[in-house]
């Protein structure tokens, strides 16, 4: 991946409409050349899907849920049955498996605090937890999902 890939791929982070001729001209590349980049980005598992981001308020998901777990036990068959229980419940948006003292950190979105109740009535019957600790974001003070480039491009 060369500096054009680089900013091909921070011009589709901020606006995944924009089209093959709009990208070519910014990175001075004819339309041809510049759509190969791109298919060849997106076989390569680079540019794994294109999205729209919504406004969580607007549609109802305005509650932020970061929530804390310890797992019960640490075998195969509970990772088994909690990546299966994750999986099925869309109100988690994405989880990771943590260092310290906790093992997995969610991100949930809910409507309401009852609807956060509901959610976590669901989690504990599907998989045995040894703790669960929920934090409520207050206010989303920075979000993106575009990755910072630049900043790899600047090393090269």
């Amino acid at each position: 991946m060369d500096n054009t890939d680089l900013k091909i791929l921070a011009l589709l982070q901020e606006n995944a409409t924009i089209t093959v001729a709009e990208i070519a001209g910014h990175v001075h590349l004819s339309p041809t050349p510049c759509w190969r980049r791109i298919r060849r980005l997106e076989e390569a598992g680079v540019i794994q899907k294109r999205v729209t981001i919504l406004d969580p308020v607007a549609i109802g998901f305005g509650l932020s849920v970061f929530v804390e777990v310890q797992a019960d036990r640490h075998t195969e068959e509970w990772l088994s049955a909690f990546v299966t229980a994750i999986q099925e419940m869309p109100e988690v948006l994405e989880a990771h498996r943590m260092t310290g003292d906790i093992d997995y950190l969610l991100r949930v979105a809910v409507n309401s605090m009852d609807g956060y109740d509901t959610f976590y009535c669901k989690l504990i019957e599907r998989v045995p937890l040894k703790n669960v600790t929920s934090r409520f974001s207050m206010e989303r003070v920075k979000s993106t999902t575009a990755y910072p480039l630049a900043l790899v491009a600047k090393a090269r």
